[in-house]
């Protein structure tokens, strides 16, 4: 079983004044010059699944130039249910979301209805940069799945942000020492749930992950190793933030917790991201965003919608058809530049216009 997005509507969306298009259960494919449209159409498809955009965190530059509103609309289903998603954006006023005509107060509630994996080139940064891209990573995956970890976050997000303003405002430490104790409790309770979560992800991923960046790149070894704070009791993290007071509060932040956790990502045996090279580091993001979609169909029964933006100009022909394969269990979405490329139902993009 597979969720599949049966038709999308904007209006006022970027470039889109209009638009309503019916997609394939299968392979579509988004084919148009660069500056089109194309990855806005997939960008309004993630922020109605996600709740958020992949590009900008200003979503007021979403909308049109010129109005003052926009709206996407996306219709999902699995042949057993069916969701219907709406998202109006209108300047000056924060986004209204609804699901199935009802608006929904918390954007964690969206999460997981019309589960999606998202896969750029930007998302060589998952492999590449700095650790909070693979936290990030981390994140958006047990997000869909457990709405719980979502809150979990939040919660622990905000403890952490009081933690820090009390160790930058604080000018005595020995009253610091008094009055961190109760940010201290609450950061240990949910930072230790937080590091059980990400750890049982990747013990979860990490065998699908190594087998899809086998079959696509024709046998090399992937390996992925969490690199977690480490501690096993609320007691032992709270011994480690005591210790670490002091250069806290040298430093103004906390530098203990999993907000400072990291993937390690090995082929062969050796580091990706010191050692591999552009399309092996591509690759290996590419498998891991392959493997979610098994844990997604391991977690809720049905296989997530699959967005692959501008990958295949990066891969050579055998590594393409490995991929189309390894992908036919469920709804995909690829944009590309190349007519020649393009798979499944052809959608022409040209102006903000589609046929």
């Amino acid at each position: 079983m597979a969720m599949k997005i049966s038709s999308l509507s904007l209006k006022n969306f970027r470039n889109y004044k209009s638009l309503s298009l019916s997609f394939d259960p299968n392979i579509n494919s988004l084919c148009g010059s660069n500056a089109q449209g194309k990855t806005n159409l997939i960008e309004a498809i993630f922020f109605a699944c996600i709740g958020k955009s992949f590009r900008t965190s200003k979503e007021k530059q979403m909308i049109r130039w010129g109005e003052e509103s926009a709206k996407i609309a996306l219709v999902a289903g699995n042949g057993i249910r069916e969701k219907k998603i709406e998202v109006v954006l209108q300047t000056g006023q924060k986004k209204m979301v609804k699901m199935d005509g009802l608006v929904i107060r918390r954007i964690g509630d969206v999460l997981g209805e019309v589960p999606i994996v998202f896969f750029s080139p930007d998302e060589l940064k998952l492999v590449k940069d700095a650790p909070e891209e693979r936290r990030r990573f981390m994140n958006i995956d047990i997000s869909q799945t457990n709405k719980r970890y979502f809150y979990l976050l939040s919660r622990y997000d905000k403890i952490l942000e009081n933690r820090n303003k009390l160790l930058k405002t604080t000018k005595d430490f020995e009253v610091l020492k008094e009055t961190v104790v109760i940010w201290d409790k609450a950061l240990a309770a949910a930072g230790l749930k937080i590091i059980e979560e990400r750890e049982k992800f990747i013990t979860a991923i990490s065998p699908y992950a190594e087998k899809a960046h086998e079959y696509i790149s024709g046998g090399e070894k992937l390996k992925l190793e969490y690199k977690k704070p480490e501690v096993k009791t609320e007691e032992e993290y709270l011994k480690k933030l005591s210790r670490n007071l002091e250069k806290d509060f040298k430093f103004g932040y906390t530098t203990f917790g999993p907000h400072r956790d990291d993937i390690d990502i090995y082929l062969n045996g050796e580091e990706v991201k010191a050692f591999g090279s552009q399309g092996q580091q591509r690759t290996a993001a590419l498998s891991l965003k392959l493997a979610e979609l098994e844990i997604i169909k391991n977690q809720t029964g049905e296989y997530p919608v699959l967005i692959l933006d501008d990958v295949f100009s990066e891969l050579d022909a055998t590594r393409r058809k490995r991929l189309i394969k390894f992908t036919s269990r469920c709804q995909t979405f690829v944009t590309t530049t190349d007519e020649e490329l393009c798979e499944g139902n052809l959608i022409r993009i040209k102006d903000g216009k589609a046929d």
